[in-house]
């Protein structure tokens, strides 16, 4: 079931007179980073460098990632999962989304 931030993201057969086996995604999914300031941040209360701080990460790294400047690693998945009680793959899936929508986007443009 979607949620408000639209999490998971909806891959659906390409339409007719598309090429076989392409996969469209219905819509741009959620960055790590929106969860996290949206979501998380929001309902814990918490600022950037709060969260720096918690996760014993620079404040820096933190900002880039609410930003949506950069990409959740597999080390921060880890360390956001024990800071507000998800799973690794939560945050990975999320980083993996996008991953597959940039590239998608890419071959879109290319094509």
């Amino acid at each position: 079931m979607p949620t408000t931030l639209n999490c998971a993201i909806v891959i659906a057969r390409a339409a007719m007179g598309e090429r076989r086996g392409t996969l469209i995604v219905a819509r741009t999914p959620t960055h790590p980073g929106e969860a996290l300031r949206e979501k998380f941040m929001d309902d814990y209360g918490m600022s950037v460098p709060e969260v720096a701080r918690r996760l014993s990460v620079l404040r820096q790294l933190v900002d880039e990632l609410v930003r949506e400047r950069r990409a959740v690693s597999s080390d921060m998945a880890l360390r956001l999962s024990e800071l507000f009680g998800t799973s690794p793959q939560y945050w990975l899936n999320l980083q993996r989304s996008v991953d597959l929508w940039d590239s998608l986007e890419g071959d879109r443009r290319r094509g």
